[in-house]
């Protein structure tokens, strides 16, 4: 790693230069794809989880009909009340007949019965029972149109900008759309936010009603680290799967959507998530608080302050351009005093070959005091007779 740093020459007397913003970005540093991929699936984006980085994408921003991967959502919205503690795992649901009556997938609930809350998350990651959606929906809400209000205002929140839903299942609607993006996003969350329930996604069968079902998603019977989550198919989707596979410490989310067959969805599936493990990997370069290098300070009680991460910095390359990789220092300075602990003052700019700049937040590691008044008249003079001299 090559650490340079880039700084403009000391001002004229009377200038007094602004620490330049960083940009405000993420938990997380996002890097361009570094190498061109091919997919027969219409829409696809492969992202590292850690990092956020997009390692590949095709239409991942176009609407689309997600079919039965929009249950993520229902998933999600059923998580978040476990978590929140308002329904336990052996509360029990009414089957309406509105539920019993629904066509597609199902988990073949009785009308008239009362389901557990943990059967019901099961008959939908497992069997993609639109009839265990339902009652999930009108448990929750009362009715599924009002679940649909709570998955779009929810949706907002996470910043799913390319989502719509109007039902609880994926049923074909021609106003059921979400992004590949956003799937992708969803499944992150869905991991980050509930890892007390994310098992729920590698059981690979369920039995209700005495009807064993075994889990749709092709990944879960692949020795290739995949542990979810949740496949998708109606005529106008094609076969589509939003999955995720951990190896060591890295772990990446794929969705991949309009694929011909059950089998080109496994074998697309398996190919893209191998290649962003073999062409890519990921590259600590600071932890949160870390010293990267220090600035110059005009007119302060101390000659520099420290540079520091705002945050751990983690990059996504292509394995082959990790040794060209550079990273520089940049801040407008010598930095005018006073300067408060915290403030971002400088940025870091990480380059490699075919990415787009990363460009990360700097913060004053100290507080630096402006000299008092003789001080000052002090640096003027000293500027004046040193500056003359260099002339």
């Amino acid at each position: 790693m090559l650490l340079t740093r880039l700084r403009p020459r000391f001002p004229r007397w009377g200038a007094f230069p602004s620490g330049l913003a960083g940009v405000a970005l993420g938990l997380a540093l996002v890097v361009a794809p570094a190498s061109a991929m091919e997919t027969p699936a219409r829409q696809a984006i492969l992202v590292d989880d850690t990092t956020g980085a997009v390692l590949f994408e095709k239409n991942a921003y176009e609407p689309m009909p997600p079919a039965s991967m929009s249950k993520l959502m229902t998933v999600y919205l059923l998580f978040e009340r476990l978590a929140l503690g308002s329904i336990k795992l052996d509360d029990t649901f009414p089957v309406s007949e509105k539920a019993w009556r629904m066509g597609g997938s199902k988990m073949f609930v009785r009308v008239g019965t009362n389901v557990t809350v943990e059967d019901l998350l099961r008959g939908i990651i497992v069997q993609s029972g639109n009839d265990a959606c339902i009652v999930v929906a009108e448990g929750l809400a009362g009715t599924e149109e009002a679940f649909a209000v709570e998955m779009n205002k929810k949706a907002r929140e996470l910043g799913l900008t390319g989502s719509n839903f109007v039902n609880s299942t994926g049923w074909p609607d021609p106003e059921q759309v979400m992004t590949a993006a956003d799937l992708a996003l969803l499944a992150r969350r869905i991991i980050r936010d509930f890892p007390q329930y994310y098992g729920y996604f590698k059981e690979k069968n369920f039995t209700y009603n005495k009807i064993r079902q075994g889990n749709r998603n092709p990944l879960l019977y692949r020795n290739i680290g995949a542990d979810g989550l949740k496949t998708g198919h109606t005529e106008a989707s094609g076969y589509g799967l939003t999955a995720s596979a951990k190896r060591g410490d890295r772990r990446l989310v794929l969705v991949v959507n309009g694929l011909e067959s059950v089998n080109q969805r496994a074998r697309e599936a398996e190919r893209l998530l191998a290649w962003g493990f073999r062409e890519f990997d990921n590259y600590a370069l600071f932890k949160a608080g870390d010293r990267v290098d220090e600035a110059e300070v005009w007119l302060g009680d101390a000659p520099t302050v420290p540079l520091v991460a705002s945050r751990d910095i983690v990059v996504t390359l292509a394995r082959k351009a990790r040794r060209a990789m550079t990273v520089k220092v940049v801040y407008d300075g010598p930095i005018a005093a006073p300067i408060a602990k915290g403030a971002e003052i400088a940025k870091l700019i990480v380059t490699a070959p075919d990415v787009e700049p990363v460009e990360v937040p700097l913060l004053a590691g100290a507080q630096i005091g402006q000299l008092g008044l003789f001080g000052r008249l002090m640096a003027a003079l000293g500027h004046l007779v040193w500056g003359a001299a260099k002339q």
